[in-house]
């Protein structure tokens, strides 16, 4: 991690934090902030993605602003989270896509949708594209045929297991991390799959004010949950057609539908909740300039989802050959930004959690 103005001002906060220690119970970040004496970068990198953002501590502190010292916690995290995202990204060419991600993420969405409506129109009669199909196995591959959707739905989902796998690996050795154990594991995957952080110190976050709530904890379920129910649906349609050799669409009540049904309502929720939230927030603990990638992700979620909805509506009608290229458009945007947006924050997050366990192992029990 470089050294920026962003992990100056982080070092000064973590500095002071670690000589008052009022806020030591409300997350993740202030115990592992204890362990240290010094800050490197790559010591504020790994806190700032330990950090959840509930802003708790910006509320209690007595040094936050207006005070000469200016302790601004979530926001200096923010910023630095920001720029480890950039700076580990993998290839590095590619990570200047985080310097500008709202007008990067609705130009690769809109190139992607029109590269899939050009390759219908070029392969297949337009006559495939308007007309009603009826809902049978293997309607949607006579719009678009079923290696057009295999090679752009591989090629892009491994490039961005790829990228963000070495994104990763970056995280995890500039961090300084050693081996860990099997408890620490265990440990992280629940602190993960619980969203235990975006508790605070119990109470919630700090949404829109000084006042606790969990809103903004059961937003992030419904998306972190409705994301990997569209992937088991994805997972559950592979083993259909590639081992029981049944095709797509499949029926209403099948486990692809109503995984995919139920993932997408989760993902709308929680995508439009929290881009809801970001237009009420107090912005003094915010860094605003980050809003425009955050929101831009959010909308990319929610118009994904959206889009398989309808497809889901207007299957059997005119209009699903446009809805169907519509929607593999989204997911193709999608696949190609994974590691260049602020969805990278799940996998160093994990990563951040995964270590703070093993530092939590090893700390000896007070007598």
């Amino acid at each position: 991690m470089r050294e920026t103005e962003a992990v100056a001002d982080a070092r000064r906060y973590m500095e002071i934090c670690n000589g008052c220690r009022y806020c030591e119970g409300f997350c993740a970040v202030f115990p592992a902030m204890e362990l240290r004496r010094e800050f490197a970068a790559a010591d504020l990198s790994y806190l700032a993605n330990l950090c959840h953002n509930c802003m708790g501590c910006f509320y209690a502190c007595q040094y936050a602003p207006p005070h000469e010292f200016g302790v601004n916690v979530p926001r200096a995290f923010s910023l630095v989270r920001a720029e480890s995202y950039e700076q580990y990204a993998w290839p590095a060419p590619l990570a200047r896509a985080f310097q500008r991600n709202g007008v990067v993420v609705s130009l690769v969405a809109a190139a992607s949708i029109a590269l899939v409506l050009i390759l219908v129109t070029a392969l297949q009669s337009p006559e495939a594209l308007y007309a009603a199909h009826p809902v049978l196995p293997g309607a949607f591959y006579a719009v678009i045929p079923l290696w057009i959707m295999q090679v752009l739905g591989l090629v892009t989902f491994l490039f961005a297991l790829l990228a963000l796998a070495m994104g990763g690996a970056n995280f995890w050795r500039d961090t300084g991390a050693e081996r860990v154990g099997a408890g620490a594991v265990l440990r992280a995957l629940w602190d993960v799959l619980s969203l235990r952080n975006l508790g605070g110190g119990g109470h919630g976050c700090n949404d829109r004010d000084e006042r606790f709530s969990m809103t903004r904890r059961w937003l992030h379920h419904a998306m972190f949950y409705g994301f990997f129910l569209c992937f088991a649906a994805t997972c559950t349609g592979f083993v259909y057609h590639a081992f029981l050799g049944w095709h797509a669409p499949y029926p209403l009540l099948s486990a692809p539908v109503v995984l995919g049904t139920v993932g997408g309502v989760l993902l709308i929720v929680g995508t439009v909740g929290l881009f809801a939230m970001k237009l009420i927030g107090d912005p003094a603990p915010a860094a605003r300039r980050l809003l425009g990638a955050d929101v831009a992700l959010l909308m990319l979620l929610a118009l994904t989802s959206l889009t398989g909805l309808v497809l889901l509506a207007l299957r059997g009608t005119g209009a699903m050959g446009i809805a169907l290229a519509v929607h593999l458009g989204f997911i193709l945007a999608l696949f190609l930004l994974l590691p260049y947006s602020k969805m990278v924050h799940g996998v160093y997050r994990s990563l951040a959690l995964l270590r703070n366990a093993a530092e939590r192992r090893g700390v000896p029990e007070n007598p």
